[in-house]
């Protein structure tokens, strides 16, 4: 396969991925559409015409940023709708409440590099929220994504998947000593696979699935690190919000990537296999497709159980 390249590159905002796409009568949701990168994903969909939700722990805050969105857009079709991704039930309720088809799914909420936290299942916090959450998300909002007829699905992930492979024979930290960015990082490669195993099992679906790396962005994101490890990132090039969500919004809707599925974005083109930076590129174990189907099946038993 070649590699997909786009005009754009790191400094390209969402508006300007998105400038002349029409997205009336499509319907988005982004999760953690609240805050951070989420906000100017949906505030960007929004813009171009979709109907968006605003899939949010906090209601309050999703409204407040919906009003905002609302009228910075003049698109009044800007919903929210209450989420806990850690939450079988939540996520269980928001997918059964949706009605129709879903056109865009982006799963973009998340936490980071926090300290050892368990659900009630014993779930590890990180690899609960971040993937196993969207992952119940996606599957339980399947047949609305397939009603859509050519739906896209975009999986948030971070250069951070380098730092670790998922071990799926210790998952949760039960065996080995907890690390919170090795945790972290585990659940980003999670989100990697399972871009490349849906893109296998919905294809017959006219679903197409991606991920990305959507660079450094301040935000709440970094809520759990010490003044002195942002200061360790001092030099490290920081985008802003609106830069941050250019290429879930690429994913989420430009025709420059019409049919493209199962690949790894960052600074808005398919990012190249890891070399010598900790930033940037792709680990070959995050896009293998042996490591992607027993996740799934992983993942399917877990969230049966």
């Amino acid at each position: 396969m070649s590699r997909i390249t786009t005009p754009f590159g790191a400094d390209a905002t969402a508006a300007q991925v998105i400038a002349g796409v029409d997205l009336s009568g499509r319907r988005a949701v982004v999760t953690g559409g609240a805050s951070g990168i989420g906000v100017e994903t949906a505030r960007a969909l929004a813009a171009a015409g979709a109907e968006v939700t605003l899939a949010v722990r906090n209601t309050a805050a999703g409204e407040r940023t919906a009003a905002d969105i609302i009228e910075t857009t003049g698109n009044n079709h800007v919903f929210v709708a209450p989420l806990e991704l850690a939450d079988r039930a939540s996520v269980r309720a928001f997918a059964e409440n949706w009605d129709g088809p879903l056109h865009i799914l982006v799963n973009n909420a998340g936490v980071m590099a926090e300290p050892l936290n368990r659900t009630p299942e014993g779930w590890e916090h990180q690899f609960a929220t971040n993937h196993l959450g969207h992952f119940g998300l996606a599957t339980g909002l399947h047949s609305a994504l397939a009603q859509a007829g050519s739906a896209r699905v975009v999986s948030v992930s971070s250069s951070a998947h380098l730092r670790s492979d998922v071990h799926l024979d210790d998952l949760h930290f039960e065996r080995r000593a907890y690390d919170p960015w090795l945790a972290y990082g585990q659940s980003k490669t999670a989100n990697v696979l399972f871009a490349v195993e849906a893109a296998k099992r919905w294809a017959s679906d006219g679903i197409v699935t991606n991920a990305l790396m959507p660079g450094g962005i301040r935000t709440a994101l970094q809520r759990h690190l010490e003044a002195e490890q942002l200061d360790a990132w001092k030099d490290f090039p920081w985008k802003t919000p609106e830069q941050g969500a250019s290429t879930s919004v690429l994913l989420a809707a430009s025709p420059l990537v019409d049919g493209v599925t199962g690949r790894y974005f960052e600074d808005n083109n398919e990012a190249l296999p890891r070399g010598d930076s900790e930033y940037s590129g792709v680990a070959a174990y995050a896009l293998d497709p042996e490591s992607a189907t027993r996740l799934w099946e992983v993942s399917e038993d877990l969230l049966a159980r």
